[in-house]
C-alpha cells in the first residue's frame, strides 16, 4: 500500500517526507541482533547503577529465550509480563520475543477481576513478575491457567553495591516478600538467566506471526487482545522512524522512558525504539513528577514519549525553573489531546520538537501524526503517517464518504493495523471491513487533508493517558448493594484534563456515602480507573426508551466548567 505524493498536505511540509515507501516487513527479534552486532558496546539500558549494553542486552535476552525453550516453550505458545518499566521488562520482552512466543503485556495495576479475564482470555504458559505483585496472584493459581510463575525483585534490576543494600533495607523493615520458590512452577528469575545456553527461534511469515496481544477495550467494553504481528510493529517501527526523521543507522539520543511497557505506545516508543536506534533507555518504573525531573537533571535525556498529563504535570513543579530542559530535542506525545497552551509552553521550556497524533492499540499504534517539519494546525491529530490512509465515513452506513469539514466516523486502513482480535472474530468482523478498522471516534477532515477529532471512541474516557470504559466502572457499581442506578463518564478538570466521576440513583431508604463508594470501587479496580468524583442524584437524565444518558451529563459538566472560568475571569 502506498500513497501518492499529490496528498492535499503536502505543500505544507518542509520536505518530501510522505512519499511512497516500500517498508520491509522482518520478525522483530532481528533488531536486537542487529543492535547487538553492530553496536554492541553501545549502552541499552541505565537503571540507577545499573548499565547493561546492547551486546550484553542481546546475550541475556537469548539465555532467557533457552531457558524458556528448556521450560518448554515453543512457538505461538503465551508468555505474559506483569512488570513496571525496570530492565527485567526490557530482557523478558527481548527474551520471550527470541523464544518466538507471543508476548502478553500486563498491567500490574489490574485488579483480580481484570486478571482473572486476562490471563484466562489469553492463556499463557508462563507470568514472569515482581514479588511485589505476588500476594494478589497467590490466591487465583488455581482460577488460573497459567504453568510456571517466573518471580524477579527490584533488587535485580540494581548493581552491586545498591542491590545488596536495597534487600537488606527490605528485610530490616519487614517488606521483604518471601517467594514459595519449588523449582517446578514458581521459579526465581536470576536462575533462569544462569545459563550459558543461547536460543532464537527461527524466523517466521511475519504477516502471519502474532509478536503480541495487546488488550484493549476496543469498541465496546469488554477486554480483547489485539494480535499484532511482526510485521505489524516491525512496520510500525519504521513508520516512526520516518515521522520523527530518523534514521536506523544510529543515533545520538537518550530515551526517557516513563510511558509504561505495558503500554503499546511505551513499548514501541521506549522499548523498540531505541534498538532500532541502538540508543539507550532510561527505565521509569512509576511517575512521580518531582523524581523525573531528577532524572532529566542527572541524565540530560533527547527522547520523551508522554501523554499530555504528564507534560503538563511537570510544568506544575515550582522546581522545574532550576533546571535546564532543552536537552530534549524530540517528543511525541500521544493518548488524549494535547492542550495547545500548554504544548506552546513545553516547546518554550525544551525548544523542543513536538509530534501530537492519535493512535490506538490496534493499530500498533500510530496512525495519524503531526508532521514535525511543516504546518501543524492547532486543534489537528495531524495527517496519516506513510503507507496509511484514512477517511472519513457515514457512520450510519459505515461507507458513504462524507465531505470536507462534515464530521463522521474515522476509519484507517496500513501494514500496521492488527490481525484481528484473540478469541473474538465477531468483534474482528465489526472492527475491520474489507481491510478498513473501524476507529469508532467521530472526526472530520479539512481541505488539506488535516484531521480532527470530534469526539472520542463511544463512551470511552482517557485518564492519565490509560482508556477506561466507563460501562466497566458501571458494572462494579452495580455491585453494591445500596445502589439503585449508576452510570459514570470522564469529566474536563481545570488541571488533570480529565477524571472519573459518578453519578449515582440510591435504593429507595438508603443513604450513601461517597467514601464508602470510593472505597469498594478501590477492591474491584485499577486506581486509576477509580472515580475521583461521586454524585448523589435523585434520578438520572434518560432518553425516550431509558437509556442513561452520558452525554447530557458530560454536556452539564462542561457548562458548570464554563460557568467557573466565567467567574474566575470577573473576580
Amino acid at each position: 500500500m502506498s500513497q501518492n505524493t499529490t496528498q492535499p498536505w503536502q505543500p505544507h511540509l518542509a520536505d518530501n517526507n510522505q512519499g511512497e515507501r516500500n517498508y520491509i516487513p522482518y520478525n522483530l527479534q532481528n533488531i536486537l541482533t542487529q543492535a547487538a552486532n553492530e553496536a554492541g558496546k553501545n549502552t541499552a539500558i541505565i537503571f540507577h547503577n545499573f548499565k547493561m549494553n546492547y551486546e550484553k542486552l542481546n546475550e541475556k535476552a537469548e539465555n532467557f529465550a533457552a531457558s524458556l525453550h528448556k521450560l518448554g516453550i515453543e512457538k505461538g505458545d503465551r508468555i505474559a509480563i506483569m512488570l513496571p518499566n525496570i530492565p527485567q521488562t526490557i530482557i523478558a520482552f527481548w527474551g520471550a520475543i527470541k523464544a518466538g512466543a507471543i508476548v502478553v503485556m500486563t498491567n500490574p495495576l489490574y485488579m483480580e477481576k481484570e486478571l482473572t479475564h486476562h490471563f484466562n482470555d489469553s492463556k499463557p504458559k508462563i507470568l514472569i513478575t515482581l514479588d511485589l505483585f505476588w500476594a494478589k496472584l497467590e490466591h487465583l493459581k488455581n482460577n488460573l491457567s497459567i504453568e510456571k510463575y517466573i518471580i524477579t525483585r527490584v533488587s535485580e534490576s540494581l548493581a552491586f553495591p545498591l542491590n545488596l543494600l536495597q534487600m537488606l533495607k527490605a528485610k530490616r523493615s519487614g517488606e521483604f516478600i518471601t517467594i514459595p520458590f519449588n523449582k517446578k512452577t514458581i521459579l526465581p528469575w536470576k536462575q533462569l538467566l544462569k545459563t550459558k545456553d543461547r536460543y532464537v527461534a527461527s524466523d517466521s511469515d511475519p504477516h502471519s506471526t502474532i509478536a503480541l496481544l495487546q488488550y484493549t477495550g476496543g469498541t465496546t467494553g469488554f477486554s480483547k487482545g489485539a494480535m499484532l504481528t511482526h510485521a505489524n510493529l516491525s512496520i510500525q517501527i519504521q513508520q516512526l522512524v520516518d515521522v520523527i526523521h530518523g534514521t536506523q543507522e544510529g543515533s545520538e539520543h537518550l530515551f526517557l522512558a516513563v510511558m509504561p511497557f505495558f503500554h503499546v505506545f511505551g513499548l514501541m516508543g521506549c522499548l523498540v525504539l531505541p534498538a532500532v536506534y541502538k540508543s539507550p533507555t532510561i527505565p521509569v518504573p512509576r511517575y512521580v513528577p518531582a523524581d523525573l525531573l531528577e532524572i532529566i537533571r542527572k541524565y540530560r535525556p533527547t527522547f520523551f514519549c508522554g501523554a499530555p498529563s504528564i507534560y503538563i504535570s511537570l510544568m506544575q513543579q515550582k522546581k522545574i525553573k532550576e533546571i535546564d530542559m532543552t536537552c530534549i530535542k524530540l517528543c511525541i506525545s500521544g493518548s488524549s489531546p494535547f492542550p495547545l497552551a500548554s504544548l506552546k509552553r513545553f516547546q518554550d521550556l525544551t525548544k523542543a520538537k513536538i509530534t501530537e497524533g492519535l493512535g490506538l492499540t490496534e493499530a500498533s499504534p500510530v496512525i495519524i501524526a503531526n508532521p514535525l517539519y511543516g504546518l501543524q494546525k492547532p486543534g489537528s491529530v495531524g495527517i496519516p503517517i506513510p503507507e496509511t490512509y484514512a477517511k472519513i465515513v457515514d457512520p450510519e452506513d459505515g461507507v458513504t464518504e462524507m465531505p470536507i469539514n462534515e464530521p463522521g466516523e474515522l476509519i484507517v486502513k496500513g501494514p500496521q493495523v492488527m490481525l484481528g482480535y484473540w478469541n473474538h472474530p465477531e468483534e474482528t468482523t465489526n472492527s475491520i471491513r474489507d481491510g478498513w478498522l473501524y476507529t469508532g471516534d467521530i472526526a472530520y477532515k479539512d481541505d488539506d487533508g488535516y484531521f480532527f477529532l470530534v469526539d472520542r471512541k463511544k463512551d470511552m474516557a482517557i485518564v492519565g493517558g490509560y482508556n477506561v470504559y466507563p460501562s466497566e466502572i458501571d458494572e462494579v457499581l452495580y455491585e453494591y448493594p445500596k445502589i439503585q442506578e449508576a452510570v459514570s463518564l470522564s469529566i474536563p478538570h481545570r488541571s488533570k484534563g480529565e477524571i472519573l466521576k459518578a453519578y449515582i440513583v440510591p435504593k429507595k431508604g438508603e443513604n450513601i456515602n461517597p467514601q464508602e463508594i470510593i472505597a469498594f470501587c478501590r477492591e474491584k479496580l485499577a486506581s486509576y480507573k477509580v472515580p475521583r468524583m461521586i454524585e448523589i442524584r435523585e434520578e438520572l437524565p434518560k432518553s425516550m426508551v431509558g437509556k442513561i444518558l452520558r452525554r447530557a451529563l458530560r454536556d452539564e459538566e462542561e457548562q458548570k466548567l464554563k460557568e467557573t472560568k466565567n467567574d474566575n475571569k470577573e473576580n
